[in-house]
């Protein structure tokens, strides 16, 4: 008999090999069943695919239709009562978890001014992203930071941490991006609340910035070694600044337009070892081509208007909007302004498939390098 083709292989173990049931092997499958075992001809494309089939799906949260809920919510519940006053985002296709995308969670917190929620730590990696308000602050082991719009916070795993609005504040909302999901896959989660509820602000107000402030630069006297960033506080208005400077002298990336990484500044790593985050930068007019890349990405709009074409479909979004990409699929964005530049903010777990050597990237070679768009 002469040998399969490669196409025709593929296909014969697509599902469940060449191999049709009979009233013997379906009572063979019973009794592995029994066992708490089962044959893996019948499901070896569903737990070893060709290439990866993301059960998450491409989702734009508009900022517009949320925050009417988001601030309900403060009139429903306090903070004492609910642990966290927060409006959760969830990914269609991943009802088995509460997660936005891949293994990655995400949620708008709200806080009117003068209120604060109790110190804890816990096992996942987490940061927050402020999206609109004034006063907003968070403790980290000790270390307390004022918060503006568009600047975000880290707060690592295992570390004690609080959040807050100061009484002469304004009601702030902010997204929480944790590494939730992947903890509790992992059967590692672990949650504790301070025994005194609050912890003690043991350092001078914003002194991470002062010591940290220049990423490029790293302090003679520093001896951390932690896996997390010691600069827990990342400004909006020189990330930006700096966004722009590498705009005027560089053409910027294909794929990405021009894109900075936040960085732990003392290993030139990714802020946590869980989660990535970057600030990319699209010049007036600018549409990126389009590739996918393995790992799960969450983006909320930091400047501008635009849209974004993942896997096929078009999203448009503004400032504040929040649109995830799924491992593997193709995507490109958009600046919709000819005169002003739009900025993206993007948590993700590229930290995770770097780290594992699991990261790959692909560029579409089809069509020019855009998508085809599927009607709306």
């Amino acid at each position: 008999m002469a040998a399969k083709s490669h196409e025709a292989y593929r296909e014969s173990v697509a599902g469940r090999a060449d191999v049709a049931d009979t009233p013997e092997l379906l009572g063979y499958y019973e009794e592995l069943g029994a066992l708490a075992a089962g044959a893996l001809w019948t499901v070896a494309n569903k737990i070893e695919p060709w290439q990866p089939k993301a059960s998450s799906v491409p989702v734009l949260w508009r900022y517009r239709d949320l925050r009417e809920h988001v601030l309900r919510s403060v009139d429903l519940v306090t903070p004492e009562k609910a642990g966290r006053r927060v409006v959760y985002l969830n990914n269609p296709g991943r009802q088995d978890v509460a997660a936005a995308v891949g293994w990655l969670y995400s949620g708008l917190q709200v806080m009117r001014p003068g209120e604060a929620a109790s110190a804890h730590a816990h096992s996942a990696s987490a940061l927050r992203f402020i999206m609109e308000g004034r006063g907003a602050y968070t403790v980290v082991d000790g270390h307390k930071m004022t918060l503006g719009a568009n600047d975000f916070v880290l707060t690592p795993s295992g570390t004690w941490h609080e959040h807050g609005v100061s009484e002469d504040g304004t009601t702030c909302i902010w997204q929480d991006g944790l590494d939730i999901p992947l903890i509790n896959a992992l059967d590692a989660g672990f949650y504790v609340v301070h025994p005194d509820l609050k912890q003690a602000v043991t350092h001078p107000v914003n002194d991470t910035s002062a010591l940290w402030g220049g990423v490029a630069l790293r302090p003679q006297a520093s001896a951390w070694s932690k896996s997390y960033s010691p600069l827990f506080k990342y400004e909006w208005a020189p990330t930006y600044d700096a966004l722009v400077r590498l705009s005027k002298v560089s053409e910027g990336n294909a794929f990405d337009g021009t894109l900075m990484h936040y960085v732990n500044p003392v290993t030139g790593g990714p802020v946590m070892p869980t989660i990535g985050a970057s600030m990319q930068l699209l010049r007036p007019g600018e549409h990126t081509l389009a590739h996918r890349h393995t790992g799960s990405y969450l983006y909320q709009v930091a400047k501008g208007r635009g849209f974004s074409v993942i896997n096929g479909q078009r999203f448009d979004w503004q400032e504040r909007d929040i649109f995830c990409v799924p491992s593997w699929m193709f995507h490109e964005h958009a600046n919709m302004s000819t005169t002003d530049d739009a900025c993206l903010f993007c948590f993700s777990d590229l930290p995770v498939m770097k780290s594992l050597g699991l990261y790959r990237e692909e560029a579409l070679s089809e069509n020019s390098g855009r998508q085809p768009v599927a009607p709306a």
